[in-house]
């Protein structure tokens, strides 16, 4: 579940208008997360072709081609089929809309999930991120085992051995998750953003010292322009708060570590399975049910339960229903990311992804009424060019 795009207000910060009071003893929300339940809600609206359709379709080709030797018989390719003039036409409109529908539909989908995610943490003041981890990623379970029922997706066996060799990968995993759970809750979106840009730093080196991947000049200097606008964010940062720069200095460090271990971990994972290979479908499931028996642990070790059996918030409907579409929201990133990276390439997606960041902390300041210097918003935009910037020279 990926996150790095925040551009969210730190909450609680200002007392004279919180985003979350209570009336007669129950917790109640204000009018302007309304506005984000309209706004979130209009993305579901489609006019004239079910979006859901459209993803499902994209998943099953994606996931229908994941074995290279796999035999077709039975399965004979669309284009050997007999089409009529409009289906034709249809067929050639699908082909030039297809990067547009699942570019925009990864954009909506990652851009939904941190805004949800703030206000659950923020607007809520749920204060479980571990508890709101756990249930997000039972929600992935679930639809992931729905649609391999149905026979949508396809997965390898979950075998002890492949679990053993997973193991590594998902404690980092889910100290990612939460980490950045945290983090969200007392950072604004905007500074998370940017300060998940030292990931790349992290990572770059890791490359260096691990797999002997050298980065060309453009590359370290994009780097040291990501350092420069974090320092001076930081400096500038009106809501300053340590604890939550803390907890996204360690989600940095464990996002980092997370991408560096999957690759080492990969190809002997793959030689775990049966066919010899392992879909992006099958790592979305292993990540996610193998985070819940450790996340039941954390809960249990802090106590967690406990605050979650007698908060009042959790009362509230609307709160699951929140809670629910940020967890459905976070298997669609795995799923739109697939079909965008499908029907575009390895370059379009990387660059998407660096400019995704720029409406993220846009919608973050906006909706959430950060309060902002303007040195501290030049250096959030100079940040985000720097994000662009590293995009490109990765390309080069």
């Amino acid at each position: 579940m990926s996150s790095d795009f925040t551009l969210d207000q730190s909450i609680s910060h200002d007392p004279e208008d919180p985003e979350y009071s209570s009336r007669n003893g129950k917790p109640t929300l204000k009018r302007r997360d309304s506005l984000v339940f309209k706004i979130l809600d209009g993305f579901l609206e489609q006019r004239n072709r079910s979006f859901i359709n459209i993803a499902t379709n994209a998943v099953r080709r994606v996931t229908s081609k994941r074995f290279s030797g796999e035999t077709r018989e039975g399965h004979p390719d669309d284009s050997s089929l007999p089409i009529n003039g409009d289906e034709r036409r249809e067929h050639g409109s699908e082909k030039k809309s297809g990067p547009l529908l699942s570019g925009t539909a990864y954009c909506i989908s990652s851009c939904s999930m941190i805004l949800l995610n703030k206000v659950v943490l923020s607007s809520y003041g749920f204060d479980a991120g571990i508890s709101l981890m756990f249930y997000q990623n039972l929600v992935s379970v679930i639809v992931v085992m729905a649609l391999k029922l149905f026979g949508l997706v396809s997965t390898e066996k979950l075998t002890w051995k492949l679990i053993k060799v997973w193991i590594p990968v998902n404690i980092i995993f889910i100290g990612m998750l939460v980490t950045g759970m945290y983090s969200l809750k007392y950072i604004n979106i905007a500074m998370v953003t940017i300060l998940k840009n030292l990931t790349n730093i992290l990572t770059a080196i890791g490359e260096l010292y691990i797999f002997k991947k050298r980065q060309n000049r453009k590359v370290w200097t994009a780097m040291l322009m990501m350092i420069i606008s974090a320092l001076t964010s930081g400096i500038t940062d009106l809501s300053f708060d340590a604890v939550g720069y803390t907890w996204q200095i360690f989600n940095c460090i464990l996002t980092a570590s997370y991408s560096l271990t999957l690759r080492r971990v990969m190809d002997t994972a793959k030689q775990t399975t049966r066919s010899g290979s392992l879909n992006e479908v099958t790592m979305v499931l292993l990540n996610n049910a193998l985070s819940l028996p450790l996340a039941i642990f954390l809960i249990i070790i802090f106590n967690e339960w406990e605050y979650v059996y007698t908060v009042d918030v959790v009362r509230l409907p609307m709160f699951w229903v929140v809670a629910t579409a940020s967890g459905l929201l976070g298997l669609s990133i795995s799923f739109t990311s697939m079909w965008f990276l499908n029907q575009t390439g390895p370059t379009t997606y990387s660059l998407v992804g660096s400019l995704n960041k720029i409406p993220i902390s846009i919608a973050g300041l906006l909706l959430f009424n950060v309060t902002l210097s303007l040195s501290n918003l030049f250096s959030i935009l100079f940040g985000l060019f720097a994000g662009v910037l590293f995009a490109r020279a990765k390309m080069s």
